[in-house]
Formats: C-alpha cells, structure tokens, sequence
C-alpha cells in the first residue's frame, strides 16, 4: 500500500504543479455540455499528467477520467481522476479549485487525495488510517446544535431528472432555518473542509464519481457520516450526496425529506 500511496501523492502534486502553472494566467476555454459546464486545455494537460505516472506504476490498473473518459482493465483496481474540481473557478481565476483522485478496490474506495496548490493544501486519506491534511490528522467538528451549523452546497448545472421537487426548494429550506450556507464550486473541497471541522454539513445533487471519490474517504475517515437522501450508505456513484459531522446528519435529512406536499 506504500508505493500506491506515494503513485497516488505523486500523480496529485504533478496536476498540482501544472494548475498552479497556469493559474491566472492564459488558456483555451471549451465548453461541455451546457454554456457554463467548462472545460480548459489545463483540464487536459493534468488529466494526461495523472494517467502517466499511475500508468507508469501500474499498467494494468483500470482509470476513469472526467475529460479523458474510461480505460477499462481487467483489474481490482480504478483510479477516478478529476483534473480540476471547480473548473469555472479555475477558468475565472478564483482559487477554490483542486486536483481529486480516489482509488477504488473491488468498487470500494480505499485512498484518496485532493490537493488545491493555490492554497497548498493536501488533503489524504487511506481506509482504516484516519485523514489528514497536509500530513496532520483532521477531524470532523464536534458541533450538534443544527441551529448553529454552518452548511455548504452546490448546484449541477443540470437539474436532476426524477427528484420529488426542485433543488432549490431544499436549499431554500435550509436557508429559512436561518443557517449560513456556501456555495464554494467545488464539491471535493466541500466535502474536504467538511472532513477537517471548517463546515459542518454539504449536500448536492447529480455528482460524478469523480468528483466525491477522493473526498468521500476522506470525510469517511475523518470520522463524518455520507449518505444518500434517504439516509441509506450507497456509493461513489449515487447522485444524492449528503455529508456530516454525523451529529447532524439526522436534521439535514429532515429538512431535505420535509417536500412542499408534506407542508400543506
């Protein structure tokens, strides 16, 4: 497990070191789908950056990329790569935005890092030996008074087909309990500065898995709660995510779970 530790530290500093390259500075800009789903030449250059050191390690290991797509191997192991977590901040030079890179073992999440090099932060975290940030152990808070939480959230820039009612009629709940809440543009971060006690609660909606992978261990091992919204422990790939302290996770689901038609 060392030397997939020091693959998968390596493989995130080098994206690292090419985001900070570039940051502020000149790129192209594309677009995915949806005007404000983006995508930038950086998000390619640190994508092939990972692919080649844990190739070079590894080349037989599967790895699903956001912007390079899937390389199936016949293999116990899947590296979930996203490049740029928060692209549109990155695009507009706003320096929450981060490299994210979950490791999977037979489909469960075993080790991941998130790394944001405008702030030099690194967090990691590997199954059974806690989190840490920058090579110091975190936890989540110890707040659980619901009244007094301090929330962060996110929107897809498509609306998830199938839900009971909109997003934004959850998000508009959680702001009438008189709670402050964030919205940062990166879901990894969100749920890294959930894992080390900065917020105390994150929910969203229609995530990827490479978005959560590496964040979802990381607050897992930090001693948080991640569920679905109907409070049941899913995986990486479920496209409800909500993230606690754990103290507080029975009164977000309350709230999310209270719908218009039960209000009536």
């Amino acid at each position: 497990m060392d030397k997939l530790k020091d693959v998968l530290l390596t493989a995130t500093r080098e994206a690292g070191k090419i985001i900070l390259h570039y940051f502020n500075g000149d790129f192209k800009i594309d677009h995915k789908e949806g005007v404000n789903n983006l995508v930038t030449e950086v998000d390619h250059l640190a994508e092939k950056k990972i692919i080649e050191v844990i190739t070079a390690s590894y080349p037989s290991h599967s790895i699903i990329g956001e912007e390079s797509g899937e390389f199936i191997q016949v293999s116990d192991y899947q590296w979930v790569i996203d490049p740029i977590d928060g692209t549109v901040n990155f695009a507009h030079a706003i320096p929450i935005c981060c490299v994210s890179i979950g490791v999977l073992y037979n489909g469960s999440v075993i080790m991941g890092a998130v790394f944001n090099p405008m702030m030099n932060e690194l967090f990691f975290a590997e199954k059974g030996k806690g989190a840490t940030l920058n090579d110091r152990p975190i936890k989540v808070s110890s707040k659980s008074d619901f009244k007094t939480a301090f929330l962060v959230t996110g929107f897809p820039y498509k609306w998830p087909e199938n839900t009971l009612e909109h997003p934004v009629k959850v998000f508009e709940r959680m702001v009438l309990e008189g709670l402050p809440i964030r919205r940062l543009g990166s879901a990894a971060i969100d749920l890294c500065w959930v894992a080390c006690g900065r917020f105390d609660g994150f929910w969203e909606y229609n995530l990827s898995a490479w978005d959560v992978a590496a964040g979802y261990i990381i607050l897992l091992e930090a001693g948080g709660t991640i569920t679905d919204f109907d409070g049941q422990i899913g995986n990486v790939y479920d496209k409800q995510t909500l993230a606690t302290n754990g103290l507080i996770h029975r009164d977000m689901l309350n709230v999310i779970s209270r719908r218009e038609s039960q209000l009536l």
